[in-house]
């Protein structure tokens, strides 16, 4: 403990060179790929204190909460399997009255999209698009929520290499273009939408959801309970009206959009509805799926982001300045995309050996506890040796199991480490390597 505490306070330790290393070798397995999906969100960390609180830590939504943001540009390969982390942000806000808050709907519409926090979304779209450009022959597709709905991030996607594709959750109804008279001025996407015919329909497992505040008004923030809805479908293309600006207006956008709307919704249930925007062509009805599909896979950064807080706790980590913190958060970021990485890979290669995974004192010392048999002649399946370590961590390995979860995973991992940590130092083949070093064997 001593030791990590020297290396978070070393000046020469910061964020981004901690970092880096992880993000070279995530750049080499994006290479490897047909098609990745680059998934980015803010989270906020909450590191409120009883007592003293952290030097450096701002407010997080007004109230008493000190803490800080993290804005993370996370690749996936499609079924899910996390490749690690492409680019990462971390900062605290000020006091209240320099916040945005204190300002006015006028003076917030003012103030140059450079100086505004959501500037964060536009940066991080340029970061997606010179990752594509290292990796030509990987399709990149970046996916982002409702709150990257900016019309600044659909001009900067514009000018973009042939293997970079987007995708971005409306949060707003937004105005289309007139042109002659197919499309009025005040005639918004959501009519347009409406009026297009259903593509096909498709059920959705939705998940049940528990609202964070009792007093919130928000619809897609509502509590609800998890069903099967069924979407209908449709899909056309359009181009935008630029909003106005204070300095210049932004040149138009044309851009497809994706609807998907629940049909018959419970009674007094707000209905699932999926509008997106996107660069990727939806001429046919599999184009279409895959759009949907893409976006589907943005649900893994929010289980990355359950793991880097319930399964590291970075939040628990007690620091007296935010800035070693944040060197310690960029450790933790690694061992969190280890931990979904391990949770996921089996899944996708099962019949691997799991030797791609594990070295052989973490496998072998597993085995030997958990099995409690002789070790095989062969290095276990990758399937195999995750139950292994899930069972470690309490996953009970049924008849027809269903694969092992993220919390059984970091458990077990933990204890895998321990075992492992024996087995180099005084198992079975630590003696081997005794007697060899002795000259005894």
């Amino acid at each position: 403990m001593t030791a990590a505490y020297r290396l978070f306070d070393n000046e020469k330790a910061d964020f981004a060179s901690i970092l880096k290393p992880h993000r070279d070798a995530t750049r080499e397995r994006i290479g490897f790929q047909p098609v990745v999906v680059l998934a980015q969100d803010t989270t906020e960390l909450d590191l409120t204190r009883p007592e003293q609180q952290m030097i450096g830590a701002g407010m997080l939504d007004g109230s008493e909460r000190r803490g800080a943001f993290l804005h993370l540009l996370h690749a996936f390969t499609p079924d899910g399997t996390p490749l690690g982390t492409v680019g990462a942000h971390v900062w605290s806000r000020g006091d209240p009255a320099m916040s945005n808050r204190s300002l006015t709907r006028a003076q917030r519409a003012a103030a140059p999209m450079e100086d505004k926090e959501s500037f964060r979304w536009v940066e991080t779209q340029k970061m997606a698009i010179e990752e594509a450009r290292a990796c030509p022959s990987t399709q990149v597709v970046t996916v982002a929520d409702s709150e990257s709905d900016i019309y600044e991030v659909f001009v900067e996607s514009q000018d973009a290499p042939r293997n970079w594709d987007w995708i971005v959750r409306a949060a707003q109804d937004r105005a289309l273009k007139r042109i002659g008279e197919e499309v009025g001025a005040d005639v918004a996407v959501s009519q347009c939408m409406a009026s297009r015919p259903d593509r096909f329909r498709m059920t959705v497992s939705v998940r049940a959801r528990t609202a964070l505040h009792a007093i919130e008004t928000r619809r897609r923030r509502q509590t609800r309970e998890s069903r099967e809805a069924e979407l209908s479908v449709r899909s056309g293309s359009v181009t935008l009206r630029p909003p106005w600006r204070p300095v210049a207006r932004p040149p138009e956008v044309t851009l497809h959009v994706v609807m998907a709307r629940e049909i018959t919704p419970p009674e007094g249930e707000e209905p699932v509805e999926w509008v997106l925007f996107t660069s990727l062509p939806i001429e046919t009805d599999d184009e279409v799926r895959r759009v949907l599909d893409y976006y589907r896979t943005r649900w893994m950064i929010e289980i990355f982001f359950r793991v880097l807080k319930s399964g590291c706790r970075v939040e628990e980590r007690r620091f007296e300045r935010l800035q070693r913190w944040e060197v310690c958060l960029a450790v933790y970021l690694i061992v969190a995309w280890r931990t979904l990485y391990v949770t996921r890979v089996s899944r996708s290669c099962p019949d691997q050996s799991c030797t791609v995974v594990f070295t052989p004192s973490e496998w072998k010392s597993v085995w030997k506890v958990v099995r409690r048999q002789s070790l095989p002649d062969r290095e276990p399946r990758l399937d195999e040796m995750i139950r292994l370590v899930a069972q470690l961590g309490g996953y009970v390995n049924r008849k027809r199991p269903d694969p092992p979860g993220v919390q059984t995973i970091w458990l077990g991992l933990q204890r895998m480490h321990d075992m492992a940590a024996c087995w180099d130092a005084f198992g079975p083949e630590a003696d081997a390597d005794k007697d060899a070093d002795s000259g005894d064997v």
